[in-house]
């Protein structure tokens, strides 16, 4: 006997930031759904397509939203990025400039607050549940509230930095991992070449996990993240000896781009923020290879060491996905159904201490999710704690 049809109308959506494993997400929600007997919409660059929708039977919506089906998701479900788009809009606080045409005869002041036009677009849609793929502090938390306005949520973690709380991992930190130990390794015959200190700036504006794990795994001497406030001259002198150590004279140090200087702030491009008030971050590479350079006589016998520095910034989040970020989107979209087919809602599908589950979607927004230094970091040596690996969690975290 075939499932029932007409089950009810799912919408999809990716926002903040793109990663390798958005695409298979969609996919897997979309086959069970649609093979369970329900429709699923694509909602167009996160939230930004929900206010932007003009609620018109005869208006043209497809640059906003249009149906998903097996043929569509089965070619994009192997490739990085995500077919839906993305955007960091904050509906509940939007601009004048970026409110839609035609809203602006209505939202007049500086900030306004769309959640009434995404609640009434969600229901011209004919939206039953709603399934947001993003990270902890952006997308999600406006999920938080849509969820309190009643409409029905099942949520999806999805970030580089792997910092959504109450989940051991979000979508897109694998490929992460990976790419920075492999670019990390690649650009090790430069240093080595040139018997330079390396450099490399990485993601993780609050958590420093995408610098802490390729460091564990071996593919720099040592890291600084935004947890622990850095002595720029202790980093020197432990890349100086490391260098010093190393038969092929170089040594690599991993930068969190949210990292700081003892007594100073986080460095970034601009004053400008995003509607989360998020300032662009970045430079804090720069700062550290200069500062090493100016530094580094008092370490190596009145001698200067130069230094190679490179960003990695959007190389390490392109392309496809790794096997991990294949697999578990897999697992969460058909997570996001179990609970819909349960009828549940506000939750958010997780996966912890090496099983999947799910929690309620407000823990979001409850906590922040950074490393726990004094169990994780040697701040003597800048670098992850080697102790017992005993009953520790797989990813270290």
């Amino acid at each position: 006997m075939g499932q029932p049809k007409n089950r009810g109308i799912i919408g999809i959506l990716t926002g903040g930031g793109d990663v390798p494993g958005l695409n298979p997400a969609i996919r897997a929600v979309t086959i069970r759904a649609l093979r369970e007997g329900y429709k699923v919409i694509g909602i167009k660059r996160g939230w930004g397509g929900l206010i932007d929708i003009v609620r018109d039977p005869q208006y043209d919506n497809s640059g906003n939203f249009f149906e998903l089906t097996e043929e569509i998701v089965n070619k994009a479900g192997r490739t990085g990025g995500t077919f839906l788009h993305t955007s960091r809009t904050r509906a509940s606080h939007v601009p004048k400039a970026n409110v839609p045409k035609h809203l602006q005869d209505k939202y007049l002041d500086d900030i306004n607050d769309l959640t009434p036009e995404v609640l009434k677009n969600l229901e011209f849609m004919g939206i039953d549940y709603l399934i947001p793929i993003g990270g902890g502090d952006d997308t999600l938390s406006y999920a938080v509230r849509l969820s309190k306005e009643s409409v029905k949520v099942v949520a999806i973690p999805k970030t580089m930095d792997n910092d959504v709380p109450g989940t051991d991992y979000c979508i897109g930190f694998s490929t992460c991992i990976t790419r920075t130990i492999a670019l990390t390794h690649d650009l090790r015959t430069s240093a080595g070449s040139h018997e330079r200190i390396l450099v490399l700036e990485v993601f993780g504006r609050y958590a420093g996990f995408t610098a802490m794990l390729p460091t564990l795994a071996g593919a720099a001497n040592r890291c600084v993240i935004p947890e622990y406030e850095f002595d720029i001259e202790r980093l020197t002198e432990l890349l100086c000896e490391d260098r010093f150590t190393n038969p092929s004279k170089y040594s690599v140090v991993l930068v969190s781009e949210g990292a700081t200087f003892s007594g100073g702030n986080m460095i970034f491009q601009s004053e400008e923020t995003d509607m989360f008030g998020h300032k662009k971050l970045g430079g804090i590479g720069n700062m550290i290879s200069q500062q090493l350079k100016e530094l580094t006589p008092q370490f190596n016998h009145g001698q200067v060491i130069n230094t190679i520095t490179q960003r990695l910034g959007y190389l390490v989040r392109c392309g496809d996905p790794d096997a991990l970020d294949s697999i578990v989107p897999m697992a969460y979209g058909n997570l996001a159904l179990d609970l819909i087919n349960k009828g549940l809602h506000g939750r958010l599908v997780i996966l912890r201490n090496g099983r999947y589950d799910n929690a309620p979607i407000e823990i979001v927004t409850s906590s922040k999710k950074i490393v726990d230094v004094p169990k994780f970091y040697n701040t003597e040596r800048l670098r992850p704690q080697y102790n017992s690996f005993e009953f520790m969690p797989q990813m270290i975290l």
